[in-house]
């Protein structure tokens, strides 16, 4: 089986569908497809050596020659007949009506994913039950950390979020509790002044944030890759809506009991003392905090892209080697 991956990264667009790639590849390859990657991963360098480790190739893009190509993509559009003229069946992955597209089998990872009209497509897989997750996500254990409690917080691979951060820092100090705050992001945010038993260390999103997960009491992240990853875990985490295409994740999320909601970054500034507020109940309530922790890990299980690859074998006539698990 030859599969090919179709996904881009950028200080723009952040790194998500890049670690979703990654996810589809570590699997990809333990079944014993042979896997190859085309885009650009601008911004995630740190998630693409991955692909090098497991010896997938990079190439332009082009279905010829491979069984099947999933792509996660917004920006491009219908690609079942060039795909499918080329002896490849399209994956088609979608978050809501963000890249959607008809396709052989199309995932929509989503919480609770909306209707979605008929457009032709053939195999719907819907539902967090397919979220792609990678094996150092799935592979990590959570080890409860010495007080003060350690927060991490995590906005995905975008380069533009440093004032959104900046208010979300500004928010922890106002709880006035201690903590000791780890800050993956691209850029320089401002940090603002500390109680002395508040402390904050910033770096670049890198390899290590699965070893901060591991440590982590509470989690500030976005509603989008990440906090699916997060919830594997079991950390209990503050979501924030950044982006439109977050939106029915994050709304989802809060409904189900998932995380506790910050709102959208647009509107930080202005609900600056509420956002405190939730901030201070979830680092203070360690009761919330598990009950966060075990509906997250109990919905996002971390089998999703073994579900896709099954159907993808099963719509190809694949036998799998019988020494695959």
């Amino acid at each position: 089986m030859r599969l090919l991956l179709r996904a881009d990264a950028s200080g723009s667009i952040g790194a998500g569908h890049v670690s979703r790639a990654v996810a589809y590849a570590e699997r990809a390859v333990a079944r014993g497809f042979s896997v190859a990657f085309a885009g650009q991963v601008d911004n995630a360098e740190w998630l693409a050596s991955r692909f090098d480790e497991l010896g997938v190739e990079r190439v332009s893009f082009d279905a010829s020659g491979f069984d099947a190509v999933v792509v996660d993509h917004y920006g491009l559009g219908d690609l079942r007949k060039e795909v499918n003229a080329a002896g490849a069946l399209l994956v088609s992955i979608e978050d809501d009506v963000f890249g959607r597209r008809p396709a052989d089998i199309v995932v929509d990872s989503g919480f609770a994913p909306a209707p979605r009209p008929d457009d032709g497509s053939d195999v719907l897989l819907r539902g967090i039950a397919y979220a792609p997750l990678r094996d150092v996500v799935r592979h990590t254990r959570r080890t409860s950390a010495a007080p003060p409690l350690h927060v991490t917080v995590v906005l995905g691979g975008g380069a533009e979020w440093a004032t959104t951060v900046e208010l979300l820092l500004r928010a922890l100090r106002d709880t006035e509790l201690p903590f000791v705050a780890d800050v993956l992001v691209r850029g320089e945010p401002s940090l603002p002044s500390l109680r002395p038993d508040q402390s904050i260390r910033v770096a670049a999103p890198s390899p290590a944030l699965l070893e901060l997960f591991a440590t982590t009491d509470v989690a500030v992240s976005a509603a989008g890759v990440t906090f699916v990853e997060l919830c594997c875990l079991g950390v209990p985490t503050a979501a924030v809506q950044l982006v439109d295409n977050q939106g029915p994740g994050y709304r989802a999320a809060l409904e189900i009991g998932l995380a506790a909601g910050l709102g959208h970054a647009a509107t930080l500034a202005d609900r600056l003392p509420a956002v405190t507020a939730t901030l201070h109940t979830l680092l203070s309530d360690a009761s919330l905090r598990r009950t966060l922790s075990e509906t997250a890990s109990s919905t996002v299980d971390g089998l999703g892209v073994d579900r896709v690859l099954d159907r993808i074998e099963s719509r190809t006539g694949t036998v799998r080697d019988a020494a695959y698990r």
